[in-house]
This record gives C-alpha cells, structure tokens and sequence, in this order.
C-alpha cells in the first residue's frame, strides 16, 4: 500500500482510495490526490498516516489524513493531478518528492 502512494506522489496520478470513516461510521470512497505520508503535525497520536486530498469533499477542509488501519483500499488511477490545484503553503514533506516550487 505504502508502495502505492509513493508512487502516486512521484508519478502525480490521484488514487482511487476506499477508507474506514470515523465520522461517518462507514467505508467511503474518494478520488484523492496522495499529500504525504508520516505523522499528523495535529494530531495527538503521532503514529505514520496517509494524508489525502478528497476532491470530493462535502466538508471545508479537504484534507484526509488517515492511519494505514482505516485503508480498505487504494488504486492508482490514469488521471493526474498538479499539485498547484492544493498546495498553497510552503510545504515541509516527510516524503521526498520532486514538485517543483511545491517540492
């Protein structure tokens, strides 16, 4: 799965993710952009998490960050995506990645 997302990230393709929500109670599946991959800088629990933009967000923020237990499945898609369409901050990346300016 790791494998996966990194791969995402490199290449720059959305994955197809279906995940355990919390908050809803229920699998979910969304078309997401892979983010990064290490501790939630807000969380409490300082465990390894998957961070996922959701374009199909129904809520302001649209940032998924999830531990690997909440993952059902994940699947590359054919489509891409360009970081500029999330990135707005000066990123700090526990995965190394080559993003240009986003990098």
């Amino acid at each position: 799965m790791l494998n996966t997302f990194i791969n995402a990230i490199n290449t720059r393709v959305k994955i197809r993710l279906t995940f355990y929500s919390k908050e809803d109670g229920q699998h979910l599946t969304r078309l997401t952009a892979p983010m990064d991959y290490g501790p939630s800088r807000k969380a409490k629990n300082q465990d390894s998490r998957f961070h996922f933009w959701d374009y199909e967000s129904d809520k302001g923020s649209h940032v998924l960050s999830l531990l690997p237990n909440q993952i059902v499945s994940m699947e590359e898609t054919h489509e891409s995506f360009n970081p500029s369409e999330f990135v707005t901050w000066p990123p700090n990346w526990f995965v190394s990645r080559d993003w240009g300016i986003h990098s």
